[in-house]
């Protein structure tokens, strides 16, 4: 835990002094000067959302888009003056191509298909209910991803309180469980297990978090459940009560054909993990083929596969589905939307400090199971926990151990190996930006009345709930 503190404070010392660079890798064989005032424009995307909403919310929602194209440039373009423009724009491509594409198309399509199913049905938002359905939302994101059950969960949770005064909580929660705890059991369930599957980690690995997942669900459902108990006594004392006559004798789903979808988006997320190592999409230098777009920029023909796969089925959800079913959803676009210019902003501001986190996390010295679970699980509460979980992992790798888990990255022991997926997939709740499925609970919640926390405000949720959680974890299963 000391190196952990050590580092964080090295890499937070830097930041505030803004020297002139840390050595990282460049392209591979030699290594280049990273400037740290060049991760001056993602702090500063990050200030503005959490700040603007507060101060100046009807603003910022209108210019959402310029405050992000501003900090974009602010990256870029001294970027390209100290590496060169054709370093910039090669950057900025390989992030938008092959990251940002496939994380907004997978997106989209979750967003579309659950969007056209429907629930609806006698049960009120009680207490034990509300408890039912998120450990259900849950396990069902290790089937169908944290992304795909968040959104398909997340309108009728709401739905089903809509006549609740204090609700928030529930969302709160929802995002911490479904949204991210869920996905840890399987590569389908979170991006970065995905990662290290196409590494070599045997697809049914995950399922050693189990033990890990089931404690935590114990722990965060028994919590909630008095929170939730508390809220809705006060709900009933107010005179509250939900529009239901005979209650728990009904319930039905429209729009269940689109589950064939889900499943087809399922099915692309796991070929653009299975096609790569197939000899059929490699050229004879063991390259993924693609079309090539800049430089060493190239669009693999997986992901075209995935990204053509998910948009038909958007498209095939929309043509065979009723438009009455997604205006019983209050279906918009403004969820989507606004991810989806939040995230191009964040995505490209954070290339300087993944390159950062590259150059130092082989060097930081962590080796224990605590301190990956917690340096993996820090940076991955506010960068994309993919490439840090792909960091922690390589740097697991050239520890030489002999006995564990045998990746293309090394020999990685189980508990390690546990500990640093564990920290990437369960502190993606930590905060809104941790997660792509956050950010859209959010802004569908906000969208249909629940009056969500600020920035900061879901910060201080974590901080209370998530942590003494995570400290557990530490103490029982990665001393």
């Amino acid at each position: 835990m000391k190196k952990t503190v050590t580092f964080f404070g090295m890499l937070l010392s830097m930041l505030l002094m803004c020297p002139t660079g840390v050595w990282a890798a460049g392209s591979g064989e030699t290594t280049t000067q990273v400037p740290v005032w060049l991760c001056i424009p993602f702090a500063g995307l990050l200030l503005c959302i959490a700040v603007m909403p507060l101060i100046k919310a009807e603003w910022w929602e209108a210019h959402q888009p310029h405050v992000v194209l501003m900090w974009i440039l602010l990256m870029v373009i001294p970027f390209a003056v100290v590496y060169g423009t054709g370093k910039a724009t090669e950057t900025v491509l390989e992030c938008i191509v092959n990251d940002y594409l496939t994380f907004i198309v997978l997106l989209f399509g979750l967003f579309c298909v659950s969007g056209n199913i429907t629930m609806e049905g006698d049960f009120a938002g009680s207490p034990r209910v509300n408890v039912c359905l998120l450990a259900f939302g849950t396990l069902l994101s290790s089937c169908i991803g944290t992304t795909g059950a968040s959104m398909l969960m997340v309108r009728p949770v709401i739905k089903m309180n809509s006549w609740r005064k204090r609700k928030s909580h529930i969302m709160i929660f929802f995002i911490f469980m479904v949204s991210n705890m869920g996905g840890c059991l399987t590569p389908i369930g979170d991006p970065p297990l995905l990662m290290g599957f196409m590494r070599g980690v045997p697809f049914f690995w995950s399922l050693h978090l189990l033990p890990v997942l089931l404690f935590n669900m114990v722990i965060m459902l028994f919590v909630f459940y008095h929170v939730d108990k508390l809220a809705y006594r006060k709900d009933i004392a107010q005179g509250r009560k939900p529009d239901i006559s005979k209650p728990g004798t009904e319930f039905h789903i429209e729009g269940l054909h689109n589950i064939i979808f889900l499943v087809m988006i399922v099915a692309a997320v796991i070929l653009s993990g299975v096609l790569p190592g197939l000899s059929a999409f490699q050229n004879a230098a063991g390259e993924v083929m693609g079309i090539h777009i800049f430089g060493e920029v190239t669009l693999t023909f997986p992901a075209l596969i995935e990204i053509v796969m998910i948009l038909l089925a958007a498209f095939l959800s929309f043509k065979t589905t009723d438009k009455s079913i997604r205006r019983r959803n209050h279906f918009t676009w403004g969820a989507i939307q606004e991810v989806a210019v939040l995230f191009i902003g964040i995505f490209i501001t954070m290339q300087p400090a993944l390159m950062l986190l590259k150059a130092l996390g082989p060097h930081i010295g962590l080796s224990s199971p605590r301190e990956m679970f917690w340096a993996t699980g820090a940076l991955s509460s506010f960068l994309d926990n993919t490439p840090t979980y792909l960091v922690f992992l390589t740097t697991a790798g050239t520890l030489g151990f002999l006995n564990g888990v045998t990746t293309s990255l090394g020999t990685v022991p189980v508990k390690l190996l546990s500990a640093i997926s564990c920290g990437a997939v369960f502190m993606g709740a930590n905060t809104y930006i941790g997660n792509a499925p956050n950010f859209m609970v959010k802004s569908i919640s906000d969208e249909n009345g629940v009056n969500m926390p600020s920035f900061f405000g879901y910060i201080g949720w974590s901080l209370v709930f998530l942590v003494p959680v995570f400290i557990l974890d530490m103490l029982v299963f990665f001393m």
